[in-house]
């Protein structure tokens, strides 16, 4: 669809209610007639038209998913000795027994703690470290989708010198000589660029490295940075600090531009805490949240009060809490205008509620935010209560200050060898600073990556890096808190660790062995636990955290005298404002040739294998815009060419890109997606401009993306209210919608299920829209990807989708998600229509294929209501290449072309425990079944269980008021039933 809307008969067409209450894009709400056919359709688009790529294009497009290639078909474990999470049978390893191994994945300024699940030697899938405090058992879907990183075939495999393949010796040879120079000149022309360290042992090998070189430099730098942060604590409380929330305490949280629960170190954690926390009935009273952001956000559908406002107005809204709050050293007046109510409800909330609140500002507000930030929490008590502040360790210096040092250094000719591991700054690195030019001025360069990227191309060595599910190492999460990454399978290819690197430097003698990442993190925690290191050791592994490791709180005195410098933000100016941000699936670009997290549905915008420029509907009104619409984006000098994406929601004035797109060097997957929006991102603006230009081009650009798909024929699905309006009445859901047809009703009477009967409930007042059960659910039951042109074409595969809805306003909409499984429906609609019998009902109340039955009608698809089937039209899955096995999960069936499949609540774990229990002679246990999703879900809004036991969690999830079937009205009795949404919205701004 194509064509500007008309906006204002949009607002006009919600306002008087002729639309719908919920609505999942302006065209839903407009009902355009170009949506209204496109959805008449049986698949959302185009199906009858004929399959429109080529298998050799497919193929190139499926990348790491599809074309495995190059690996052997066996695997080999690691020659040191790793120690599972549950204890191994005697005899070793037994066919069809999976292993669980703790490991952590460094990410950002974070980690991840992680457990991961190896058959046979090859690990398959990750879960959470229930034991780990980062995750507390959660994934997100870069952890979930970092396993199929590891079997990519477009990893680099070879050492390359001037792009012909050398042998490692060559390489050290090369090195030594170039280290023998600089010792003589006490490494005065040695620079070392790795991203944000979050090694113990990494950092104990620099400061060795550095002790004998004293003139050496080494720099960090990573373009998702916490520089604003670091800056504004330091001028808020004199000292160099980090910080991490505590939300388990907090009545009231306040982000300024804070994705908190959707990115960041504390992403799962605060995840876990805040949905914890809006659960009616608990032991402490439902929290309230508000948020102040320029583009919807997780964190922002979450909100209770959010306000669309540009980034650079932020801090005008912060200084006015700061000031209503009595913050020390803040006069600045209250804001005026249409922020006033919504700052003095904030103010009225932080004082109400002392100690228990915090406020947060995001990384891409300037210091003056971070100042102001520190200095609220502080008014209200949150600082040593809600709000831990810790001596920083990773993310601790100053990155793009020192990349310009770095820059400035090499045109000086200062530089001699650089040594560039695992960062990608030719890429990355801010556009002002010409760092390919720049790069190559410096007479060696060493490039270790997992992939032959943009940078590696203008590297005298590119050095192939090994992956974290394969090297050994150790990581700090942000308090403190250090895991030992222990590596699942050995190297698949020739690569090193940067800790072998490093240490190959430090070679006093060219025939002096090059120690193995192993012993060289085995002795540094030797060293640390002297007397116990082998108990020690031990126990590390086995837990995925060392014990002993989490730093204390860094004493802030309410008292002090805090330093009366706060930062001032470089005035922004006027005019139209772009901000940067990550990408919610490819990150900073790291994970853009992974084929699972570019066919993700995008939360906000549910936009696959692309990125936009976002604007506002206003915004697009006022310009003559329409989504898809190609444009030119202007700034300081500098330009590139993106499409136009229509955002609802997103403040006025102001463009949102994401970043990581425009690959030309990084895999298959990964080229030619997208626009680069590093290509106008500056030192001096590198999270927020003004003065963007934009000027059309007359071109249009397709995008593919789901959120027209699988249309529910105008029933609104989604039910909430707000907590007052629960407790007052709890039927007040159940009066949202219709119910199913009593037994008096109905010709059909319920089957009664003796035994186990299994059910699922999704509590969406806990579900924030992260998609982590969408990989989870991918990596599990080997589904694969299709590629753009099928997307396009409403051919996705997921088993599980999360429907985005809109309601109210255009400009101002409220936002709510919804994961739709199958129903699991007790009267399914598919059984009955499938002439061969191919989907049947199991005696437990399952709803399962038989795919060698399935023949491909697509009857049952046609009459699901609830389109949650999926059809392969071609054979996506790779039969032919034997190492993709490596990834695949041995207990799931991998489907051909012609099969239907779906969600089989992840049967294959229900039946391992069954026999468990069978052996014990014993039920199964409630809790001992969770399915892929639940288990990934850092929010725990997926509960699974046995509804015919009273007390299992499920049953009495089941049996509260809030509890309903999605379309029940239908008489289907789906087994899968969602849990209403419930906001806590300030009296004050209700009223208002």
């Amino acid at each position: 669809m194509s064509g500007a809307l008309d906006i204002e008969a949009i607002r006009r067409r919600l306002a008087t209610g002729d639309g719908r209450r919920f609505w999942r894009s302006l065209e839903e709400a407009a009902g355009t007639p170009e949506l209204a056919a496109l959805l008449e359709q049986d698949f959302p688009r185009q199906v009858a038209a004929g399959l429109g790529v080529g298998r050799r294009q497919f193929l190139q497009l499926m990348g790491a998913s599809l074309a495995l290639a190059g690996l052997g078909a066996c695997t080999r474990q690691p020659q040191q000795e790793i120690v599972p999470y549950a204890k191994a049978p005697e005899d070793g390893i037994v066919p069809g027994e999976p292993l669980f191994f703790a490991t952590a994945m460094p990410l950002d300024t974070g980690v991840y703690g992680l457990l991961a699940e190896s058959h046979m030697g090859r690990p398959t899938k990750l879960e959470g470290n229930p034991e780990h405090p980062a995750s507390l058992g959660g994934t997100d879907v870069f952890a979930q989708a970092s396993v199929l990183g590891l079997y990519d075939p477009d990893r680099s495999q070879v050492v390359r010198s001037a792009g012909e393949i050398r042998p490692w010796s060559a390489f050290f040879q090369t090195l030594h000589a170039a280290m023998q120079t600089q010792r003589t000149k006490d490494g005065v022309g040695i620079r070392i660029l790795t991203e944000t360290l979050t090694s113990t042992t990494l950092h104990d090998q620099i400061i060795a490295f550095n002790s004998e070189l004293h003139s050496a430099r080494w720099i960090e730098y990573e373009p998702i940075n916490r520089d604003n942060a670091l800056l504004g604590l330091q001028a808020a409380i004199g000292t160099d600090a980090a910080f991490y929330n505590r939300l388990e305490g907090a009545d009231v949280i306040v982000a300024f531009d804070a994705d908190l629960l959707g990115s960041g170190p504390n992403a799962l954690r605060d995840t876990r805490a805040f949905s914890g926390r809006r659960r009616p009935g608990g032991r402490k009273p439902m929290s309230r949240l508000y948020v102040a952001e320029p583009m919807p956000t997780v964190t922002g559908a979450k909100a209770d009060h959010r306000l669309a406002v540009r980034a650079g107005d932020v801090e005008a809204i912060a200084r006015a809490v700061a000031a209503g709050v009595g913050a020390y050293g803040v006069t600045a007046a209250a804001a005026a205008g249409p922020h006033a109510q919504w700052v003095e409800a904030v103010v009225k909330d932080l004082t109400a509620k002392r100690n228990s609140t915090v406020v947060v500002a995001g990384p891409a507000q300037p210091p003056a935010v971070h100042a102001l930030v520190a200095l609220i929490n502080d008014a209200v008590g949150n600082t040593n209560a809600t709000v831990a502040n810790v001596r920083p360790f990773a993310g601790g210096r100053e990155q793009v200050a020192a990349l310009g040092k770095l820059v400035e250094d090499i045109d000086a000719g200062k530089v001699d060898l650089l040594i560039i591991a695992e960062s990608n700054p030719v890429l990355t690195a801010p556009v002002d600073f010409r760092f390919a030019e720049r790069l190559q001025k410096v007479p060696l360069r060493i490039r270790l990556g997992l992939y032959e990227d943009e940078t590696s191309r203008l590297c005298h060595w590119h050095l192939p890096a090994v992956h974290y599910l394969e090297s050994w190492s150790d990581v700090r999460g942000i308090d403190g808190t250090t895991s030992i990454i222990q590596p699942l399978i050995a190297p698949l290819y020739d690569g090193k660790t940067v800790h072998e690197l490093l240490a190959a430097c430090m070679r006093k003698d060219e025939s002096d062995r090059v120690p193995t990442s192993y012993e060289i993190v085995r002795d540094y925690w030797s060293r640390q636990r002297a007397g116990d290191s082998t108990a020690f050791w031990r126990r590390a592994l086995h837990d995925g955290i060392v014990e002993g490791t989490t730093g204390a709180a860094l004493r802030v005195d309410r008292d002090v005298e805090y330093l009366p410098k706060m930062a001032e933000s470089i005035p922004l100016g006027d005019g139209l404002e772009i901000t940067f941000r990550p990408d919610p699936a490819v990150y900073d670009g790291r994970f853009a040739n992974n084929a699972w997290l570019q066919e993700l549905p995008r939360p906000m915008t549910k936009l696959t294998w692309d990125n936009a420029a976002c604007i506002a509907p206003v915004t697009a009104e006022r310009l003559g815009l329409a989504s898809g619409d190609v444009v030119e984006l202007r700034l300081e000098g500098r330009a590139v060419r993106a499409p136009i994406w229509i955002v609802p929601g997103h403040a006025p004035e102001a463009v949102t890109v994401h970043l990581g797109y425009g690959r030309e060097h990084g895999g298959r997957v990964a080229e030619g997606v997208g626009f680069n929006a590093y290509a106008i991102r500056s030192s001096t603006a590198p999270w927020i401009a003004r003065g963007l230009q934009i000027h059309k081009t007359g071109e249009h650009h397709e995008f593919a993306t789901t959120q027209h798909h699988h249309d529910m024929e105008g029933r609104d699905v989604v039910r909430g209210a707000t907590i007052a309006e629960y407790q007052r009445d709890p039927k007040v859901i159940r009066e949202q919608g219709e119910e199913a047809p009593g037994a008096g009703e109905t010709l059909y009477p319920p089957v009664r299920y003796d035994g186990y009967a299994w059910g699922m409930a999704i509590d969406l007042n806990a579900c924030t829209g992260c998609s982590a059960c969408v990989i989870a659910c991918q990596a599990e039951n080997n589904i694969a990807v299709v590629g753009k042109d099928q997307v396009s074409r409403g051919r996705e595969m997921h088993w599980i989708r999360v429907d985005r809805y809109f309601e109210g306003s255009a400009d101002t909409p409220a936002i709510h998600h919804q994961p739709v499984p199958c129903m699991h429906c007790e009267d399914a609609p598919c059984e009955v229509v499938c002439p061969v019998n191919a989907t049947t009902h199991s005696n437990e109340g399952l709803n399962q294929m038989v795919y060698n039955r399935c023949v491909g009608t697509r009857y049952c698809s046609n009459n699901c209501p609830y389109k949650v089937r999926r059809f392969n039209f071609y054979l996506y899955s790779d039969w032919s290449t034997e190492s993709l096995k490596l990834q695949r999960n041995p207990d799931v069936t991998v489907r051909s072309r012609g099969v239907m499949e779906k969600c089989t609540y992840c049967v294959q774990r229900i039946q391992y425990a069954k026999i468990k229990a069978e052996e014990d002679d014993r039920t199964v246990r409630d809790g001992e079944i969770t399915p892929a999703c639940a288990q990934a879900c850092p929010a725990e809004a997926i509960v699974f269980g046995n509804q015919n036991d009273p007390e299992s969690r499920v049953a009495k999830l089941k049996a509260e008021p809030r509890n309903y079937g999605l379309l029940a009205e239908l008489n289907t009795r789906p087994r899968t039933t969602y849990l209403a949404e419930l906001r806590n919205p300030s009296p004050d701004l209700e009223k208002a």
